[in-house]
């Protein structure tokens, strides 16, 4: 490791560790405080968290790494990401900021879907577990991509990588909850916009430019300039169907029930929106841009999801290297450090208090939820063990399993007053159970399992609270 990566490496941890320690001083006093902040984030904040939050270590790793094995045909994940975002923007955001306060302040996914409908309890149960289930293995995912920073771009082992990235995120997260979480996920945010244009561009540069690296690309293999190059009509649902899991994404959503009032939702999602097409591109720009420089090089490599921090050892300074790395570890870090949060609110709202101690003190909530952090952060580390596990492929798992369990409950409960009790369980466990099975029985490189999953988990929504009609569970509508 070189002298500027060291110190800007350094620097950047201490940021993190500083934004923990201000956080802790200031809102978590109380349980409100630190699982949503207060419910006081403003658009910006509100915007970068979401988005910081959204893309992981798989921005800077999965998706240039795809890119640079397939081509242009890559790049429907991202077409099909950005539409998804703007329809959460525009379907979700308004309306669970305004209904998870007139249900009676809800903090949770699962306590806003236990208070909407009569005896939630069992709601309440399901959903909680599949948070924790799939969330820990998404943490996993991004462990597994601090991991693999340090082995490739550090010269450390990848367990010392594993052991550094949860270290930090876990310390911040544990002592400052919410609203550290949120405002190291605007710094990230910053940090990862700046990279995701540096990097590709000067990548394309340094190939010789735009026509040359068309040339140098089409040397390589004609079909990667192919948009459509083996993906078929099943690939091209696949990639789209990514944008489905935003419904269904307890991290994400979690920050419109923090933003500060539903009139800064416009603004938040003009600022999100933007932000997240500039890194889009600036993801698929490196895959491509860093296969031209390669091609140009007379080199290989082994792992296409190490392109990004390759192509930032080879063509910058040290100290540039060292805030283009941070900026993969803003991407890790800013994804763990919600699901970690996430899981813990649930732990401690959706469990501890509601079943084992209703009368605990706002003191020992907010003891539990840091519990619950370390806990949830230690299984994670445990199944980040293998090296070789793909981060696109964790991250494509858990997405799905979130997109098909909760994406249709919270847009019918949301938006269509039929929708019952039992008939939001159905779809969940449904939902959750096909992508199961889908990723089982190997049909996912046929089909992405969230295409069924979704389907499967609508209709069974749909049929049960049709034939149920208003005789069981339906839903408690909105105060005017």
């Amino acid at each position: 490791m070189r002298t500027g990566e060291i110190v800007t490496l350094t620097l950047y941890f201490i940021v993190m560790l500083g934004i923990g320690v201000y956080a802790w001083r200031k809102s978590t006093s109380d349980i409100d405080g630190y699982v949503l902040g207060g419910r006081s984030l403003g658009p910006g904040v509100t915007a970068l968290s979401a988005g910081a939050s959204d893309m992981s270590g798989w921005l800077m790793l999965g998706l240039p790494g795809a890119m640079f094995a397939s081509g242009l045909s890559a790049a429907w994940i991202g077409i099909g990401l950005a539409l998804g975002a703007l329809a959460n923007w525009m379907l979700v955001a308004p309306r669970l900021r305004q209904q998870t306060v007139d249900v009676g302040d809800a903090l949770t996914i699962p306590d806003f879907l236990g208070k909407k409908f009569p005896r939630g309890d069992v709601l309440r149960v399901v959903s909680s577990a599949v948070i924790i289930v799939f969330f820990t293995v998404y943490t996993a995912s991004g462990l597994v991509a601090g991991g693999k920073l340090f082995d490739s771009a550090l010269g450390q082992s990848y367990s010392v990588g594993l052991w550094v990235t949860a270290g930090v995120v876990v310390a911040y997260t544990l002592f400052g909850g919410f609203l550290a979480v949120s405002l190291t996920d605007f710094v990230q945010g910053c940090i990862m916009f700046v990279a995701m244009i540096i990097v590709p561009v000067v990548a394309l540069q340094m190939a010789g430019g735009w026509d040359v690296s068309m040339d140098l690309v089409r040397s390589v293999d004609p079909t990667r300039l192919d948009w459509f190059e083996g993906v078929g009509l099943l690939g091209l649902i696949s990639a789209l169907a990514w944008g489905l899991g935003y419904f269904g994404q307890p991290h994400i959503i979690v920050r419109f029930m923090a933003i500060r009032s539903v009139a800064d939702i416009p603004t938040a999602r003009n600022i999100g929106m933007g932000w997240m097409l500039v890194t889009l591109i600036g993801a698929l720009g490196t895959g491509f841009a860093g296969l031209a420089y390669m091609t140009a090089q007379g080199q290989t490599l082994s792992d296409p999801e190490t392109i990004f921090i390759v192509l930032t050892k080879v063509l910058f300074n040290d100290w540039v290297s060292g805030f283009l790395l941070a900026a993969i570890l803003a991407a890790i870090m800013s994804t763990i450090s919600s699901q970690l949060l996430v899981s813990s609110s649930s732990i401690t709202e959706d469990y501890y208090r509601r079943f084992f101690r209703r009368e605990a003190s706002q003191k020992e909530l907010v003891l539990v939820g840091r519990l619950s952090v370390l806990a949830v952060s230690l299984i994670a580390i445990a199944l980040a063990g293998d090296p070789e596990s793909s981060v696109l492929g964790l991250v494509s798992n858990a997405w799905a399993g979130f997109g098909a369990a909760f994406g249709p409950v919270i847009l019918m409960s949301l938006m269509w007053e039929k929708t019952t009790r039992n008939g939001a369980l159905a779809g969940m466990v449904l939902g959750a159970l096909t992508v199961g099975v889908w990723i089982v029985a190997g049909l996912s490189d046929t089909l992405y399992e969230i295409v069924p999953g979704f389907a499967v988990s609508m209709a069974a929504l749909v049929i049960v609270s049709l034939m149920e009609g208003d005789k069981n569970g339906v839903q408690v509508k909105a105060k005017a």
